[in-house]
């Protein structure tokens, strides 16, 4: 049932018995109640004026609770230095992921990255699962890496790959399936890796896929090991996206396909040097919240693979094929189960969830972009 349903006594009466809500927070949840179904419908210009309000006091809302019942946290500042703060950055993405993939895996599945979706086509909570699948489809598609139907003696159908930033191993299941190879997958968070190999297991698949806790900008893997070599909004975690782009190269195969999907910033202008100074800011409150280093665009991806031994780069902004994704998500925590398993997890869950409206900002003005990147290794 989302919280547009209940009447305005029934949410504050029950975060403030179930979890300790003060007054003041209290009356921000009834505010961002008002506020949920202005926020949603978009479109005029009255409705962008109340998605702003809905931003702020979704953030106050949640964040009053983060506040009244914080606990110490990891702190991703570079006081160290460059060492300090990436190893600082490293353990803030594990112990992200670590505390909310549960909470995703039981509302969203187990994928985890967003769906691609036609223009015109209506969604529902079973077409965002469908259009997660079909993100993987689509990346494929514009790989030309080919299908079981282009290629039935599967000869040029990868045999090996790897999953960088793996999640709780959606894709790598999937492609395994699609196209009998072996998979592996690798992620910072031991509880997304041992959750991942334990639905492997319990799927049959435990032969075929397997998952264990690496550093994408240091692969466990030898050199030229995988046909294909799948990042799937992982990039964005990378806070050097040159060894990152070197790792997915070094470990393809020759003749191998490296497919990066990823958020990006917009590509500057001739005239621009660097984003303009409220982009910097909002992209910076959405690194604070998801544990981001600084953001990169598509282009500069394309200039670090024409520096490596690659072939036939191409890429395409898909931002429009994901509009409906992150309202979508927002609508998921705005439900019971949602908001009751978000305010039962970690601190950074929660940063999270104050993360998503600025999400829906970015892409609505236009300084976040979804890239998806491809290239070859020669043979």
């Amino acid at each position: 049932m989302l919280l547009t349903t209940l009447s305005t006594n029934q949410l504050p009466f029950f975060l403030s018995r179930r979890y300790g809500y003060s007054s003041k927070s209290m009356a921000l949840a009834e505010k961002t109640q008002q506020r949920i179904p202005q926020a949603m419908s978009g479109g005029s210009s009255s409705n962008k004026n109340n998605n702003v309000g809905f931003i702020s006091s979704w953030r106050r809302m949640v964040g009053a609770w983060a506040t009244s019942n914080s606990t110490n946290s990891t702190d991703t500042s570079n006081e160290g230095g460059p060492s300090d703060g990436t190893q600082l950055l490293k353990k803030g993405i594990a112990e992200f992921y670590d505390e909310s993939s549960g909470i995703w895996e039981d509302i969203w599945g187990d994928h985890m990255h967003h769906g691609f979706y036609d223009d015109s086509s209506p969604v529902s909570l079973s077409d965002h699962r469908l259009a997660q699948i079909r993100m993987i489809d689509e990346a494929l598609s514009f790989a030309s890496v080919p299908s079981e139907e282009e290629d039935p003696s599967k000869s040029k159908t990868p045999k090996r790959i790897v999953d960088v930033g793996c999640g709780i191993g959606g894709s790598s299941r999937y492609l395994t399936r699609k196209y009998g190879a072996e998979c592996r997958g690798i992620t910072l968070s031991p509880v997304q890796a041992e959750r991942a190999n334990a639905i492997a297991l319990s799927q049959g698949l435990s032969d075929q896929v397997s998952f264990l806790v690496a550093d994408a900008l240091a692969q466990p893997f030898p050199d030229e090991q995988f046909d294909l070599v799948w990042s799937m909004e992982s990039g964005e975690h990378m806070p050097d996206k040159q060894k990152f782009v070197n790792e997915l190269v070094r470990v393809a195969a020759p003749g191998g396909t490296i497919i990066i999907v990823t958020w990006c910033h917009r590509d500057l202008k001739d005239d621009e040097e660097s984003l303009q100074s409220w982009e910097k800011e909002l992209l910076d409150k959405i690194c604070k919240d998801y544990f981001l280093p600084s953001w990169c665009s598509a282009a500069d991806y394309v200039k670090l693979l024409q520096s490596l031994p690659v072939e036939d780069i191409k890429t395409a902004d898909w931002t429009r094929y994901v509009a409906p994704f992150w309202p979508a998500v927002l609508r998921s925590a705005l439900t019971w189960k949602g908001l009751t398993s978000l305010l039962r997890s970690g601190m950074k869950t929660i940063k999270g969830a104050l993360a998503m409206p600025l999400m829906i900002e970015g892409y609505k003005k236009g300084v976040i972009k979804f890239a998806i990147i491809a290239c070859q290794k020669p043979k």
